[in-house]
């Protein structure tokens, strides 16, 4: 019996064999071609079928994953396609007369090492992406097929040591127990995606890769970080007993769908949910959310050649409105700019884009593009419990000018005569110290805050949560985050604004108490994490 410690990714306990995933790159030998013609040809066979793909890949992942994790596959048809990326892939067979296939390595290696140097790591992220569109233009092009799915039989527990967003995608959702990867973060795509997909993983191992473990019957414990192979009988039984308790209880939390999440002291939280988009509703509705906490607006926006028109936001907006009958929809203005990317918008590049031109800084300065979105919410509201969430707030006069556009854009629908609930309450993400420490003051604007806890740990550490080389550094439980959020709660009580949290933190079991205890009126969360949730508020 052997035990190897990682961290937890999505927590879950599984028993079953290892499939070990060995994805070794593709050695290409240089050779000089004559025929130029062909080899362009084959390329632009390869990048079409790569883009049907990644369509596909993209449909998939909006069904098993959620919009916000789905958009990586946009950003590689958007990288496939880049002009010089395509530029240097034809020099290569143009004038370096380099098969297609080689060609296409050369443009990997160099392009992986520009964004791999980067300082700014959203940029050397990208490293990885480059990576992953390059091998599968390679394999198009040479006819290679992902073969993993044949010849599984049973559910295995997937180690590898590291997998790319659409290695995780490509794989059977019904033929996986668990992901294990020897390298990779808890904010990796990967990670990211199988929490969405509620798929147990273990990432970042204190052991080297090792392929002799393939076909092992392995216990995959993503609530103490292990990987344990070959159990001995005590072991297996034990774990036999607790996956069989396991099962029993979400039967039981599937009772608590309509129940509301009171705690023992008598505090009631509202539980709610974060969606994308109208697709996400079906498990909101099924996991009995009591509204939806966070409508991210930006995945309308995300994907396309062009703008969403104000009728097509509206319709997306009213559809979710009369889904919900009622319950409350937040429906924050976009978030553009940092990771999410549009390049339709002409956007500057910036050396430090998680601290640049963003949300509502975007809005406020391009008030056309902010009218028209906030229209489109406005004229929704006729139609259900709707309110707007301004993003990235960190001062008062950002809210006030909001304020003064939303006025603007009632006295234009009066004069249309077209219907729209003019006591729309408005409300803003609390996302930085800035914002938390005279929250005081910004809750004399608005009706209501949410915590985006994300960004606030972020911003207050300093650490960049998708850069796996300072993961010890990003302590989510940090005194100075929570701090902050007690701050801004009793600023949002002292004024009779509503408190609210849709960040990762909102869901951590560790901070149920003190939820409780600071009266936080809701707390919004991925829907498959709803009835959990309440379950832990109803039994603290």
């Amino acid at each position: 019996m052997k035990t190897i410690k990682g961290t937890i990714a999505n927590k879950g306990l599984v028993l079953g064999k290892i499939k070990v995933f060995s994805d070794e790159k593709i050695n290409i030998s240089k050779e000089k071609i004559n025929d130029t013609a062909s080899e362009i040809n084959k390329l632009d066979a390869a990048v079409k079928k790569s883009i049907d793909e990644l369509d596909k890949l993209f449909e998939k992942a909006k069904v098993d994953a959620g919009e916000e994790e789905a958009q990586i596959f946009e950003v590689h048809k958007m990288m496939i396609d880049d002009i010089e990326y395509q530029d240097e892939i034809r020099r290569n067979i143009n004038e370096e007369k380099d098969s297609a296939a080689y060609a296409v390595s050369l443009a990997e290696e160099k392009f992986y090492e520009i964004f791999n140097s980067m300082d700014d790591e959203y940029f050397s992220q990208r490293a990885k992406d480059i990576k992953d569109i390059s091998q599968r233009l390679i394999k198009n092009i040479l006819g290679i097929r992902n073969s993993f799915n044949e010849g599984l039989e049973e559910k295995v527990i997937l180690y590898a040591e590291d997998l790319l967003p659409s290695q995780t995608l490509n794989i059977d959702k019904d033929k996986l127990l668990a992901i294990v990867t020897v390298k990779g973060s808890t904010q990796s795509h990967t990670a990211i995606l199988a929490k969405s997909m509620n798929i147990a993983s273990l990432v970042n191992l204190d052991s080297a890769f090792d392929k002799s473990i393939d076909g092992k019957t392995a216990i995959l414990d993503a609530y103490e970080g292990s990987l344990i192979i070959d159990p001995d009988e005590k072991l297996l039984a034990d774990v036999k007993d607790r996956i069989e308790k396991e099962e029993k209880r979400k039967l039981e939390l599937e009772k608590l769908k309509t129940a509301k999440a009171i705690s023992k002291d008598g505090t009631h939280i509202s539980v709610y949910a974060n969606i994308g988009n109208s697709k996400d509703l079906p498990l909101v509705i099924k996991n009995g959310a009591e509204g939806i906490g966070l409508f991210r607006t930006e995945f309308l926006y995300l994907g396309r050649d062009s703008l969403p028109t104000e009728e097509e936001q509206f319709k997306e907006y009213k559809y979710v409105a009369e889904a919900m009958e009622g319950k409350e929809v937040i429906v924050r203005t976009f978030d553009i700019g940092a990771d999410k990317k549009v390049d339709y918008l002409n956007l500057p590049e910036e050396e430090n884009p998680a601290l640049g031109y963003r949300a509502i800084r975007i809005c406020l300065d391009d008030t056309d593009l902010f009218k028209a979105q906030l229209r489109a919410i406005i004229r929704a509201s006729h139609y259900g419990n709707i309110k707007i969430m301004l993003p990235m707030i960190n001062d008062v006069w950002e809210v006030k000018k909001a304020k003064e556009l939303i006025k603007e854009i009632f006295n234009e629908l009066k004069e249309k005569n077209i219907p729209f609930n003019e006591n729309i309450e408005v409300g803003i993400m609390i996302e930085t110290p800035a914002a938390a420490i005279i929250s005081d003051d910004l809750a004399k604007e608005v009706s209501f805050f949410s915590i985006g806890t994300n960004d606030l740990t972020q911003y207050t550490l300093a650490v960049d949560r998708q850069n796996e080389k300072i993961a010890r550094h990003r302590d989510i439980h940090h005194k100075a985050i929570l701090r902050l959020m007690e701050m801004t709660a009793a600023n949002a009580k002292k004024n009779g604004v509503k408190i609210s949290v849709c960040g990762e933190l909102g869901s951590d079991p560790d901070l149920t108490e003190f939820y409780i205890k600071n009266k936080f009126d809701k707390l919004s969360v991925n829907p498959g994490q709803i009835l959990e949730l309440k379950d832990r508020i109803i039994n603290s």
